[in-house]
């Protein structure tokens, strides 16, 4: 502003502020056909003005929302994260008929030639459109937000944003997973922290035969509800789940409400439960494999003798 009225102090005093205005009125009111079109370069502006002050707009009121009005009303990350992004589509899409107005389109022939990039898109941008609404989708419906731990396919991680086209996924190694959309849409998606931070930590454990069941039972479940992370409630439990080659078959069941810490959780019980079974001289079997040698030479029978 300080600069345009220094211009225009300028111009006034070497008196040629009347000219120069009517030039510049001029040269935005000139207007130019472009297929029936009258476009200006005065319009062009209002529509390139329009959508950053669109843009600007919205801006400012996620800045609001996000440093006074969430926090005030304690609102929760992934649905402050929702609010703001479909606030921001909202905004950009009435900025952008607003700057169509401001350019002089006709909004019916707007509306048809609209209704004609929407075939063309429908063919040619198919995906990425899918990926859109599905996007959209995902903001109202909100399977998962902002901050969630969420399982695809095999990978694991947490959800840091979910844009237009596609979401990322932070993995346990720091390195970011690019998602489509659609994919958290269409293929299955376990959310492990939708609802709640509880999780269940489950821990095989084989002892030797021989070894009394019911013994094994109380002191693995004793050594599990010790865990200063492990829920009271459910309680830590120890099932008998069947016989295996070499062993009896456990499994150790923890519930902790400390999601994030659930491996730290399962090597700490695994390190308890081994020094509780050596504590009461409970064996830990491992395979075993007898090799019968049918027909060997008189020199490796006697290698394998000890006698070479």
């Amino acid at each position: 502003m300080a600069a345009v009225a220094w211009a225009l102090l300028t111009l006034e005093a070497f008196s040629l502020r009347t000219a120069v205005v009517g030039w510049v009125r001029t040269a935005l009111t000139a207007e130019t056909d472009f297929r029936n079109l009258h476009i200006s370069l005065g319009a062009v502006l209002a529509f390139a003005f329009t959508l950053w002050a669109a843009a600007a707009i919205s801006r400012f009121i996620r800045f609001l929302l996000r440093e006074d009005i969430y926090q005030r009303f304690h609102v929760a990350s992934g649905a402050s994260y929702a609010a703001s992004t479909l606030l921001h589509y909202v905004i950009l899409l009435v900025g952008f008929f607003v700057a169509i107005a401001a350019l002089g389109v006709d909004m019916t022939k707007f509306t048809v030639l609209a209704g004609a990039l929407g075939v063309g898109i429908g063919f040619g941008l198919q995906n990425i459109i899918n990926n859109f609404v599905s996007g959209i989708i995902l903001l109202f419906e909100r399977p998962v937000n902002v901050g969630d731990v969420v399982q695809v396919g095999t990978t694991t991680g947490t959800i840091q944003r979910i844009g237009i086209r596609a979401s990322v996924i932070r993995i346990a190694n720091a390195s970011e997973l690019i998602v489509p959309n659609s994919m958290l849409i269409s293929e299955k998606v376990t959310n492990w922290t939708l609802t709640n931070l509880h999780r269940r930590i489950e821990l095989p454990v084989g002892v030797e035969y021989g070894t009394d069941p019911t013994r094994v039972i109380e002191l693995l479940t004793a050594v599990a509800a010790r865990h200063p992370l492990a829920a009271k409630v459910p309680a830590a439990q120890t099932l008998m789940t069947g016989f295996g080659a070499d062993s009896l078959n456990f499994e150790v069941r923890v519930w902790t409400n400390e999601y994030d810490q659930w491996l730290q959780i399962q090597s700490d019980l695994a390190v308890a439960i081994n020094d509780a079974l050596v504590a009461e001289d409970i064996g830990i079997p491992f395979p075993q494999r007898d090799l019968h040698l049918k027909s060997v030479t008189p020199a490796v029978a006697d290698a394998l003798r000890g006698e070479a």
